[in-house]
């Protein structure tokens, strides 16, 4: 049976890498967390200097791109794949609230898309691909065999990704989060290049009321119909 390309975008906080790795799991194939992708820049971005509350050195930023090798690498304790920023592993570092505040501004930086963009894309050559982000049905694989677009209203987002960080043992206030995940939404929808769209062939799923497993459930049969029908 050919291996498809299921392309899963949605606003932030709304579960899409979870869902994701659900997927690629039970289906055996390749994960891509691309908003990891984004999120080491971004990371790289602070370190360096090139983004702070007061200003964002953009050209800066786009003459070191180059210098910025991402990998995944899979952690069989944990059954994912991590995401390493010029050879050491960084997915602690990019989950923070900090980070948060900055991705969407380095998200909408023309040359920053180019660059991840081809690399997600030459990802897919063999399909069996989970991907999820904010432009994969609409760009990085308008052609995906299966489309899905997450949804939920802002603060159930802010609810669950609080409870996330304080898991995780950072200090964080709710309204915080709430601000931050409205500013996100904003960007990524009104950003000129790729904004946040749902593709006009995607299933669209609100999860606001929904729990993982009835999610998965609604999910999976999706991807059992498109599958079904290629034999």
């Amino acid at each position: 049976m050919q291996k498809i390309i299921i392309a899963i975008d949605g606003f932030s906080s709304t579960g899409k890498s979870t869902i994701a790795k659900q997927l690629a799991l039970q289906l055996g194939y390749v994960y891509v967390d691309t908003g990891a992708m984004y999120r080491a820049v971004t990371l790289y971005a602070m370190q360096n200097g090139y983004i702070s509350q007061s200003e964002f050195k953009i050209s800066d930023l786009i003459s070191q791109l180059n210098c910025i090798k991402l990998s995944f690498k899979f952690n069989t304790s944990l059954g994912f794949s991590e995401m390493y920023l010029n050879g050491k592993n960084v997915e602690k570092e990019i989950r923070t609230l900090e980070v948060s505040h900055f991705v969407s501004q380095v998200s909408a930086v023309s040359e920053v898309r180019r660059k991840l963009v081809e690399q997600q894309q030459n990802m897919s050559k063999q399909g069996g691909i989970v991907m999820d982000g904010r432009d994969i049905g609409t760009v990085v694989f308008p052609n995906a065999d299966l489309k899905f677009f997450i949804t939920a209203s802002a603060e159930t987002r802010a609810k669950r990704r609080f409870k996330e960080l304080q898991e995780r043992g950072n200090i964080v206030d709710y309204y915080d989060v709430l601000h931050n995940i409205k500013s996100r939404d904003h960007i990524d929808s009104t950003r000129k290049d790729s904004p946040l769209i749902k593709a006009t062939d995607a299933i669209e799923i609100d999860n606001s009321e929904l729990s993982l497993e009835a999610q998965f459930t609604k999910i999976i049969q999706f991807v059992k119909n498109v599958l079904e029908n290629q034999k």
